[in-house]
């Protein structure tokens, strides 16, 4: 199969910008969520390696495209589905069915589509907002802990989520490397801050 571009993602409707939203309450119950949620992302190097924003049909509940590709919200919906067996597709489907109006219309779409809409990184973000997950936008290191989720926007106005992780950069020892598909497969990189950020989440199991 041909590797598609981000640009061609973009069409495809696989990315979108992301929305505000209200605080993330976490549970103190479970201080360990971000180091298994880090290792779910981090075990998806090697393993995907392509980018491929194709349409594709997905079994639902627990739908996936094959391992080797995806595009970045896989990245997303593949950890919190190893890590907790949370199914984002699901989640946000049964969420966009009650609540269409709240959640960006970019596409033109007039109803649900559960292949496609976990996979956009506007839904995403709206899903996460309204569930409380939403903090604000930063440029200080500190303010980033592993297992959160950042939203930006890539030159060509291409938007993108990451995984913050729990590794530090080279360069700079207190900013947070990510993991994230950005093109070329799961990877572990130094962009927390190469790009614009449009949104900042922590979303929390519960």
């Amino acid at each position: 199969m041909t590797t598609l571009t981000r640009r061609t993602a973009l069409q495809f409707g696989l990315l979108c910008l992301a929305a505000p939203a209200a605080r993330a309450q976490e549970n103190p119950a479970a201080p360990d969520w971000r180091s298994k949620l880090v290792e779910a992302a981090r075990e998806q190097i090697g393993v995907t390696t392509f980018y491929d924003p194709a349409y594709v049909r997905l079994g639902y509940p627990g739908g996936d495209v094959a391992p080797d590709r995806g595009v970045c919200t896989d990245v997303i919906v593949r950890a919190y589905r190893r890590a907790f067996n949370l199914d984002l597709q699901k989640l946000v489907h049964e969420d966009m069915a009650a609540n269409f109006a709240a959640y960006p219309k970019t596409w033109g779409l007039k109803a649900t589509d559960r292949n496609i809409d976990h996979r956009r990184v506007g839904n995403l973000a709206a899903f996460f907002g309204r569930k409380g997950a939403s903090l604000a936008v930063s440029e200080d290191p500190a303010d980033f802990q592993p297992g959160d989720l950042v939203t930006q926007m890539l030159p060509g106005n291409l938007p993108h989520i990451v995984i913050v992780s729990s590794e530090r950069s080279a360069d700079v020892p207190e900013r947070a490397l990510v993991i994230h598909n950005i093109g070329a497969g799961a990877r572990e990189e130094d962009t927390l801050f190469a790009f614009t950020q449009t949104g900042h989440y922590r979303f929390v199991p519960a």
